[in-house]
Formats: C-alpha cells, structure tokens, sequence
C-alpha cells in the first residue's frame, strides 16, 4: 500500500506520517508539500526508509492529481481554505481520501469519487472526527436520542503556525454562516460566543466555560442520527484562557471582521496583521498548559427510561513524563494520530462505499477506540438514568 501525505511538513499533519511510520503497513509513505525544504526535515526526523518528498501545491490542481496518482490513499493535512483544491486533486487522482476539517467544500467532488469506485472522508481529526465516533457509540446503546452536547477543549497557542492562526480567525469570524446550533429540526445561526455552557474536563484541563462553535458534528450527527429522532445538537469549543480573553477582545472592538487599514501608503487587513504579528511572538506561540480534552454527553432513552451517556477521552501528559508528548506535541499529536487511522482504514477498503462520506457512515466507533488506545489515548464512558 502506498499514501500520499499532503501537507505533512505542517506541525500537525507531520504527527500523522509519524503515525503510519510506527503503525502502519504502508510500503510507500510521501510527503508532498509546496514546502520541500521542512518537509525534507521532516523525511530526516522520520528516519524511516519508506518516506520520499516530493513538491506539491494544490493551486496545480493537475499537476499535484498527477503526482498522487497510484497511491492508494491521500491524507490530507492543508489547512481549510484549501479543502476544496486539495480534494479536487484526490478526486481526480482516483485515490481515497481523508482530511482533517470537514467543512463542506470537499463535498462537490462527490461524483468523482463515486466514479473511481473511491471513499472520502471529510474532517477526521480530534474534533471532528473523533468526537462523531464518541457521539455514536453513546447514541447507538440508546433507542432515542435527544438531545447530544459536543465540547473540546484545545490546549494549545494562539499561533503556533499560520494554519492554526486561520482556524482561530475562521471560527470567530462574525459573519460566519455555518456557526449553527441544529434545534427542532432546523440549523439556527448564532454569533460567536453564543450560549456558554459550563463543562467539567478531566484534570489537569478542570472546569471551562464553552461556547458554540461552527464545526462539522452539528450537520453530520443531525444526518446520522434522524432516525434516533434528534432535536438539539449543540458544538462547543475552548482555547486556554489567555486565547479566548484575547478573542473576546478582538470580537467586542469589531476586530475579528478583519477590516482594511492603511499601513503606511498600503492596505492591509486587520486580523492578517495581528495573526503575522502572534505567529512571530512568544505570547503567540506558547501557552502554560497543553493537549486535547474531549467530552460528549448524549441524552435520550432506553427501553423507556431517560437516561444520560458521557464519554471523554485522556492522554498522556505534556510534562515530559512520557516521551514524544512534551509541551505542544501533547496537542498535535492528539489531532494527527486519527488521521492517521483514518488513512490506513481507508487504504485497506474498510469504508462501506464510495463517494464523500461523513466520519459516522465510514468508520465504526469501537474500531477507532482500539488504534487509539495502542497509541494511548483512552475512552472514558459514564451511564446516569434521569
């Protein structure tokens, strides 16, 4: 088998191709990255006789399919602004296919996949993806299902890469669209910071106040779980508390809309400065605590009675007590270790058919629990009758 690691000289995605080099059976493990200098370092810290490094850039839409051409699936790590490209190039290269955001710009290629007898699967990380797989395996010991509450907690800088940065700037945009609670059948716009909710993480993270988030759970778990008769589903989401007193900030003063300033006799805007400024900072880039919490409550019935189902997940601390998860990598190891899974799943033909899928019809939750747990990651599941 062969995978094609798009974007993999990114800090996160680098975790993935770490991943299938521990893990995986794949033959062939490419990197393909517009930057072929760190990804070179990337091929060096690796160390593994399998990896090779080629120049990609989705702009070149035929020129990067051209290249995965024959790999049985591309892992896909670009950043969500270039989800629709990078999938463009899978679907035309006639692999499978996996990324980490999910938001929806992956599904116009659905055709393509379907033709080439290939899966895709949009948004296969920590969240989403991982939470999709918690939120099932609690729906599916129930006969109904209520309402289902989605929270993460992300542990890690501001800025560390301006791919991060974007996400931040992206989830808080005031304008945004698909910031969406799903309420009694219907997708209800709502502005950052809407309807906080307190959510008791495991230590060393503690209590949080959450907000809603636009993330993917709350259309495809609306999909997957029509049958259950869902009526609310809520996703929320947390950065340590010097990043949201940041944000909050930059939303209340009008900032987060990214308007033009003249810098100088030039324009520019707004947030794009700030985020070149964080990313090149020590307050950007660094944070006191780090790594990944996820909690999934599922409320709904059984056998006639009400009851309450709670799934979290833990790992190993970034203290340095377990090598390979100090300081920061306690946070990207988190979100590339599954799609890594997802990849290999994929490249073995695990998916039920093809086309675009969303995570809940691809993968089956207790399967992905297991290649966590190999890697140390851990679910954590509490029952409560109301």
């Amino acid at each position: 088998m062969k995978v094609f690691c798009l974007g993999a000289a990114g800090r996160i995605s680098r975790e993935s191709v770490l991943d299938l080099v521990e893990h995986s059976n794949f033959d062939k493990i490419t990197i393909g990255d517009y930057n072929v200098e760190e990804a070179e370092k990337v091929a060096q810290w690796l160390d593994d006789a399998r990896v090779d490094v080629v120049k990609a850039d989705v702009n070149d839409v035929a020129g990067t399919a051209k290249l995965m051409e024959g790999y049985d699936v591309v892992m896909d790590g670009t950043q969500i602004t270039l989800n629709g490209k990078s999938t463009e190039c899978i679907a035309k290269a006639g692999c499978h296919g996996v990324n980490l955001n999910g938001f929806g710009d992956e599904n116009q290629w659905d055709d393509l996949f379907v033709k080439a007898g290939k899966t895709c699967v949009p948004g296969f990380g920590m969240t989403p993806g991982t939470t999709q797989m918690m939120a099932m395996h609690l729906a599916n010991q129930l006969d109904t299902v209520e309402e289902v509450y989605v929270s993460h907690g992300a542990f890690r800088p501001f800025a560390f890469s301006k791919s991060i940065t974007e996400t931040t700037t992206y989830e808080y945009d005031p304008e945004l669209e698909t910031r969406v609670v799903f309420e009694d059948g219907k997708f209800i716009q709502v502005p950052p910071f809407a309807r906080p909710r307190k959510v008791k993480l495991p230590e060393p993270y503690g209590e949080t106040v959450q907000y809603i988030i636009p993330h993917s759970e709350t259309v495809t778990l609306a999909e997957a779980l029509a049958d259950k008769g869902v009526r609310l589903i809520e996703v929320r989401g947390t950065w340590p508390q010097q990043n949201m007193t940041l944000v909050r900030g930059l939303y209340d003063y009008g900032i987060l809309k990214n308007p033009e300033v003249m810098v100088g006799d030039r324009p520019a805007k707004l947030m794009d400065i700030i985020g070149d400024y964080l990313v090149n900072s020590p307050e950007g880039k660094t944070t006191k605590l780090y790594g990944y919490s996820l909690h999934i409550e599922v409320i709904g019935t059984k056998d006639g009675k009400k009851k309450q189902g709670i799934i979290y997940h833990t790992h190993p601390a970034s203290d340095g007590s377990v090598e390979g998860w100090e300081g920061l990598r306690a946070y990207t190891r988190n979100v590339g270790i599954p799609l890594a899974i997802a990849a290999e799943l994929l490249a073995k033909g695990c998916a039920p058919r093809p086309g675009i899928l969303i995570p809940e019809y691809a993968f089956q939750p207790e399967v992905i629990f297991r290649e966590l747990e190999k890697r140390q990651i851990y679910m954590h599941e509490e029952w409560t009758d109301l």
